[in-house]
């Protein structure tokens, strides 16, 4: 699939603050925390899970990376000390739909990166993956569904 521009709307997020390395993020222990505080709220969870990575493991110790597991939601709700709030403004990003192995990420983000840049744009915020489906295996192989999203203005 060939990136593209989209515009993103306004959004609101409840997420968990995890660091450490992202292939030691407890998916399954998150969800179950995010869906339950949207049950005890009384929001409407949207139904693609969000992770937002805030440092490149290139270069941060992986035990340092951050990123934020997330839910998007409508409603009127408050953060508890697990689950945190916050608005996602609306912005440009330019976008990749992936549809392979984890091992291929890395390859697709370099990708996405080159073609912003030559395209004349430049990366405003942390680049976040959102999940279209649960990963499944296809013939002894884990395939990931999401659409790579990288914050972008012209540069």
């Amino acid at each position: 699939m060939r990136p593209k521009f989209e515009e993103r709307k306004e959004t609101m997020l409840a997420y968990v603050e995890h660091q450490g390395p992202y292939s030691e993020i407890p998916w399954r222990s998150y969800m179950e925390r995010l869906y339950g505080w949207a049950k005890e709220q009384k929001v409407w969870p949207g139904v693609h899970t969000i992770g937002i990575y805030y440092d490149d493991p290139k270069t941060v110790p992986a035990e340092r990376c951050r990123s934020d597991i997330a839910i998007t939601f409508k409603g009127e709700a408050s953060g508890t000390e697990e689950v945190k709030v916050r608005k996602l403004p609306a912005t440009k990003v330019a976008a990749l739909s992936f549809k392979a192995p984890g091992e291929g990420m890395t390859g697709a983000y370099s990708g996405l990166l080159t073609w912003i840049a030559d395209m004349g744009y430049r990366a405003t915020g942390p680049p976040m993956e959102i999940y279209s489906k649960r990963p499944e295996a296809v013939d002894g192989v884990m395939l990931l569904y999401s659409k790579l999203v990288v914050p972008v203005e012209l540069g």
